[in-house]
């Protein structure tokens, strides 16, 4: 039986560093993207070369092509395990053309889903969101509460997802886990999302966008925490399973905006502009269900995080950035656009 583990998304942020650690511990890895434009594709091809050079293989192609995956599972002798990290992010991008994130969530999901049911999957791990929660007036995110309303169809894709997931346990009795991200950011951070955004921009001394007052909050999780996550519900299969993925101590928009000032070293220049719709007031994350059975524990605060951040922007990544964010100026979903928040990141 074939080691391999396929890892989809491995271009993107947080598909290549869970990637990168997988073949750090000595996995057989195997890396599906269809390397699409949705940001600067010199990005993602920088992602994937590096993971080449550790040990990767990498299948560039659609998700939703049924004979391209099936041909991918032949080649690597049917891997038994799945990390679907892959996904059209971003609430606003999702208002404008709500088709593609049908397609690219809801479709090449459940053709992963159906092909790994076939081939005998162990464990399969996929990427939700907290934008299921939608405008949730509570003060903190369970696992357990109704999210049956969404409020962009990103969510509503992603809420999809986990319903699709459910009824492959529920017929075939595959071990599946849900994870619900909470605003992912760090080293190699999408740069249409708001912590790389603002970084490279006060860098830069470009204005940054601010909608709405700047009370909004959102629940940001530092990328080493979320990739510890994910290999841990990979790791200990359990039946079908949705786990918060998050820091659990939410930071006002104002007060984000702040703290990078003081890395940066330079005053942000703000454009106040109205709420976006599709956004949400706040995300935090109940992250106990994790804690007990994956023993999740996330070390990193967010000023800690930030801080790492900038020293990497300010050592790899400043022209670079810089070209990315202007070419490409949505926001996502667990994130914070330039300056609202939502909530994931594109895997």
């Amino acid at each position: 039986m074939s080691s391999t583990i396929v890892v989809t998304g491995g271009a993107g942020f947080i598909g290549s560093h869970t990637a990168q650690v997988l073949l750090g511990r000595g996995e057989s890895v195997a890396v599906i993207d269809e390397v699409n434009d949705y940001y600067d594709v010199r990005v993602k091809r920088e992602n994937i070369a590096e993971l080449v050079k550790l040990g990767a293989r990498f299948y560039e192609g659609d998700l939703c092509d049924r004979a391209f995956v099936e041909g991918v599972w032949e080649a690597e002798n049917n891997p038994q395990r799945v990390v679907h990290m892959a996904a059209r992010a971003g609430v606003r991008p999702s208002i404008e053309d709500p088709v593609v994130y049908v397609k690219s969530n809801v479709e090449a999901t459940t053709v992963l889903l159906d092909i790994a049911k076939e081939k005998g999957s162990q464990s399969f791990v996929f990427a939700s969101s907290s934008s299921v929660y939608g405008g949730s007036k509570k003060t903190v995110f369970g696992e357990h509460d109704v999210v049956d309303f969404p409020v962009s169809p990103y969510a509503a894709t992603k809420k999809a997802c986990e319903l699709v997931a459910h009824t492959y346990h529920h017929l075939y009795g595959m071990n599946i886990a849900a994870l619900r991200f909470f605003t992912v950011f760090g080293p190699r951070g999408r740069p249409d999302m708001a912590p790389l955004k603002f970084v490279d921009k006060i860098s830069r001394g470009v204005p940054i966008q601010q909608y709405g007052d700047g009370s909004s909050s959102r629940d940001y999780t530092y990328i080493d925490d979320i990739v510890d996550g994910v290999l841990r519900s990979l790791d200990r299969p359990m039946g079908f399973q949705v786990y918060n993925l998050g820091n659990g101590k939410p930071t006002r928009l104002k007060d984000f905006i702040k703290l990078v000032e003081k890395e940066v070293g330079k005053p942000a220049i703000i454009e106040l502009l109205p709420d976006q719709p599709g956004d949400v007031p706040r995300t935090c994350a109940d992250i106990s269900k994790a804690q007990a059975l994956l023993d999740y524990n996330p070390k990193t605060p967010f000023a800690d995080g930030i801080k790492k951040l900038v020293a990497w922007y300010n050592e790899h990544h400043h022209n670079k950035a810089a070209a990315a964010a202007d070419d490409d100026d949505d926001d996502d979903d667990d994130d914070v656009s330039d300056a609202t928040l939502s909530d994931d990141a594109k895997p």
